[in-house]
């Protein structure tokens, strides 16, 4: 049995074993975004998480940081690119995925955009050009491979584009003043951008993969085994708010998010917010499918960062927790308590 394998064993042995004997953790620290509100935010404003809380500890960096700090035990939950998720499982972290919080969709996106008037056509354009990105090695990357590998490009042509690091709120300067060729935009970056004109998009990771959740919150397997209740009131809380935002009007949730925003008083720049238009999560509920982790599984492979055939994707995640059924979120039902998610396993 892989040590992947062996930490989702212990998940579910730990539950049926009597994990939720003793007392839980009723507060989950975690790292935000400023300026943002993730969908945990959301499902506690929104009375989801029932007697859990959540414990604010600062804001992160990156999705990689996240995931590394909830794997280390600095915090309860991170979220991060499944990628990152991957690997950082694939190195020995006992961690495993509960939920998708994000992903792309026709709303949200992610697009490679080149100047209006410039000569790139095609991904074989792209030999010898640079792209900008937020970070490497994560998605963008993954989304720039992927489509170069589609279109017939070889290795050796592939390893002649460049993906650049370069700042988000720099990307459509770099671009414009032609230091990049090619430049990866999405939310209200990409809207502003659009806007201004003089772009336009080589191609997006929804029209690439389609609808896909590309992200999900991991938790210890040590954590899940001690807390199995609070782990369902948290997981399947972050389910509800997921449904309540795509069925809800758009500027209903802008408002919602604005008001979180303010209430926390973190002096915080909330006007991205009005660009919101999706969490772009495909699957009810967030819940994980072994397509969303083989991916990044035969991605990273491909790439030589984890050796193939160490990583089952089946001993990655786990939607135990997740106990979300649709009319479990109709208008003014109550949300499920930590008490209330034993004896709904039971």
């Amino acid at each position: 049995m892989t040590l992947l394998g062996a930490s989702a064993a212990a998940v579910s042995c730990g539950r049926s074993a009597g994990g939720s004997s003793g007392k839980q953790a009723r507060k989950l620290r975690y790292q935000g975004w400023a300026g943002q509100v993730i969908v945990p935010e959301l499902a506690e404003d929104l009375g989801y998480l029932g007697e859990v809380k959540l414990d604010w500890v600062g804001n992160t960096i990156s999705g990689p940081q996240d995931i590394q700090s909830a794997a280390t035990g600095q915090i309860d939950f991170g979220g991060a690119f499944n990628g990152a998720v991957v690997k950082l499982a694939a190195n020995g972290a006992p961690i495993t995925s509960v939920i998708s919080y994000y992903g792309s969709d026709r709303h949200a996106y992610n697009g490679f955009y080149v100047l209006e008037d410039g000569p790139i056509r095609s991904a074989r354009d792209l030999i010898g050009k640079k792209v900008g990105m937020n970070t490497l090695g994560a998605h963008s990357e993954a989304m720039l491979d992927i489509y170069l590998k589609r279109h017939g490009l070889s290795q050796g042509d592939i390893h002649k584009v460049q993906p650049l690091v370069v700042p988000p709120v720099n990307t459509e300067q770099s671009l414009r003043q032609r230091q990049i060729q090619v430049g990866v935009l999405g939310d209200i970056l990409r809207d502003k951008a659009l806007a201004t004109g003089g772009i336009r998009p080589l191609f997006t990771d929804y029209q690439l993969l389609g609808a896909f959740s590309a992200g999900t919150y991991v938790m210890t397997v040590r954590f899940l085994r001690q807390n199995p209740d609070t782990a369902a009131a948290f997981v399947t809380g972050v389910a509800r708010a997921i449904e309540w935002a795509r069925r809800t009007p758009r500027e209903e949730v802008i408002a919602r998010m604005e008001e979180i925003v303010r209430k926390r008083g973190r002096k915080e720049d909330a006007t991205p917010l009005k660009y919101w238009k999706s969490f772009g999560v495909a699957e009810t509920g967030g819940r994980i499918t072994d397509r969303q982790l083989q991916l990044w599984v035969d991605w990273l492979a491909e790439r030589g960062d984890i050796k193939r055939g160490k990583v089952k994707v089946s001993g990655l995640y786990t939607n135990e927790f997740n106990e979300y059924r649709p009319s479990s979120t109709s208008p003014g039902s109550s949300a499920p308590s930590a008490s209330s998610a034993t004896k709904t396993r039971s």
